[in-house]
């Protein structure tokens, strides 16, 4: 357990750091140096990568994981290794031939709004290759106990290459469009650089050989390559479809408001690790009670920490665009980036939504219904498309915006209902509403309070005020119990109260 614990909290750190990167990026570096089209070009190519990247591993990197530890000796496992290596080419060299085939098709009907698009659309397959194997060779390492380097190289590695691409940019090392071919050369570095390490954990024997309980893996990859489709086209799939109606600085006005909204989410992520072994253990045990607790203690904690996190962002919002528009150099770029302050709400706020069902996704995908709730997620995704090709024309990134909130609002709903019909869990209590009450009020009293100083004093003093009415609320009316004794444990070890 000290090895799992140890490797977690290191990739809790890096995972911060990593957004933390990604934020100097999106929010400033991004806009200023790249321009909008530029930006929107390079965030519609690696969304579009990160659509298709499912297709080209076909679900090898969660199989692994899962069946890896099912082989018993050295040898199956080689064998198992090579497996899930060479068996997506299968299916990766048909794709590719197909592409080929269409190419023209492909290629008019991507850049028939964006005509620029049509010399890059290339970088599309082959950075969603090296996402592939690059996720392929990370669960490698990660059935290794060896995850670490995975996860720097994916959250730190990649977004401080971009970093300094876009230095490069500043200083005129590189042009804007180079930056769009150096992307490429990145991560296919991260894919190579992933592989030999992962080939020094354990040195691979290549050897065609089909495992015994290759239909089980079939089919469990079937629905891996189902839901990891679902998942990326509702995190990407709406900035492919502003491709298809809008100008790509569109695209860059979306992203840097999406960023922001995304950041609502991340708390869910360190608890998530804690929680899911606890909740397949508990339904495992089918111990309903205790499940039952466990589901209202994460609803009401997440709701909470990201409730507080969604208010940060909220209130400072004009404050942290006027930084995001100082270096932009017309009055209508920052216009247009301006006018993606309502799609960081609508987007949060389906976020926020998401948070507070707590462990809902772990419950369901321990269960014997996980197919059935797969199924509804490609609903979902034909829903999402649907919307945006609805609102999109009619109310440009607003559009896209409400569509996603709509689509994910409805999703989340039918995965509540789903929850509380068939297994009689029920995530809220009388604390949700006043939690929604005391954010709501502290909103509604910081959002139009406006200090007269520059936006960064402006964004601190309104935080620490925030945090301290926000904690101090939440602790008097007791509005989680493991919340408050967190606080409790913190003032007796500073012997503060």
């Amino acid at each position: 357990m000290g090895i799992v614990l140890n490797q977690s909290l290191k990739n809790t750190i890096i995972t911060y750091i990593g957004f933390g990167i990604g934020g100097i990026n999106t929010i400033y570096l991004y806009p200023v140096f790249l321009g909008a089209t530029y930006y929107g070009l390079t965030n519609y190519i690696l969304s579009s990568a990160n659509v298709i990247m499912p297709l080209f591993a076909i679900g090898m990197q969660n199989t692994l994981v899962k069946f890896y530890t099912q082989y018993r000796t050295d040898e199956e496992r080689s064998r198992f290794l090579s497996f899930t290596v060479l068996f997506p080419i299968l299916i990766i060299i048909p794709l590719l031939l197909l592409g080929l085939f269409f190419y023209d098709d492909i290629l008019f009907f991507l850049s028939k709004k964006n005509i620029i698009v049509k010399n890059y659309v290339w970088f599309i397959p082959f950075i969603g290759l090296c996402m592939a194997y690059f996720e392929i060779f990370y669960a490698w390492l990660r059935v290794h106990m060896h995850s670490v380097f995975g996860n720097f190289i994916k959250e730190v590695g990649l977004r401080s290459a971009s970093l300094l691409l876009l230095i490069g940019v500043y200083y005129d090392w590189i042009t804007v469009e180079g930056f769009v071919y150096a992307t490429a050369v990145v991560y296919f570095i991260a894919f190579l650089v992933t592989m030999f390490y992962a080939f020094s954990i354990q040195k691979p024997s290549f050897q065609i050989i089909i495992p015994k309980n290759v239909k089980d893996i079939l089919v469990y990859t079937f629905y891996i390559i189902l839901s990891g489709s679902v998942a990326n086209l509702l995190l990407d799939g709406d900035k492919m479809m502003l491709n298809q109606y809008m100008d790509l600085g569109n695209i860059a006005y979306y992203s840097v408001a999406t960023y922001i909204a995304l950041v609502i989410s991340v708390p869910s992520r360190a608890m998530h690790q804690i929680v899911y072994p606890i909740t397949a253990r508990l339904m495992h045990e089918n111990d309903h009670d205790a499940m039952n607790d466990l589901y209202k203690k994460t609803s009401i904690n997440l709701q909470i920490v990201g409730g507080y996190v969604m208010l940060g962002i909220f209130v400072n919002i004009n404050q942290l665009y006027e930084i995001i528009i100082e270096g932009l150099k017309t009055n209508d770029e920052k216009i247009l980036y301006v006018s993606g302050i309502p799609v960081v709400f609508m987007i949060g706020l389906s976020k926020y939504f998401d948070l507070i069902l707590g462990n809902n996704n772990a419950i369901i995908f321990n269960t014997k219904y996980y197919r059935a709730v797969l199924f509804l997620g490609v609903l979902l995704v034909l829903l999402t498309v649907g919307l945006n090709m609805i609102f999109i024309p009619i109310y440009g990134i607003l559009g896209s915006a409400f569509a996603t909130l709509l689509s994910i609002s409805l999703y989340s709903l039918a995965k509540l209902l789903f929850v509380v019909k068939r297994l009689h869990l029920y995530p809220f209590t009388n604390q949700t509403i006043y939690s929604m009450i005391i954010t709501a009020i502290l909103f509604a009293v910081f959002y139009f309070w406006e200090f007269p100083f520059n936006p960064i004093v402006s964004i601190v003093m309104k935080s620490v005020l925030v945090t301290i009415a926000y904690v101090y609320i939440n602790y008097k009316f007791v509005i989680s119990k493991d919340i408050n004794n967190a606080i409790d444990l913190v003032l007796k070890k500073f012997k503060i109260g």
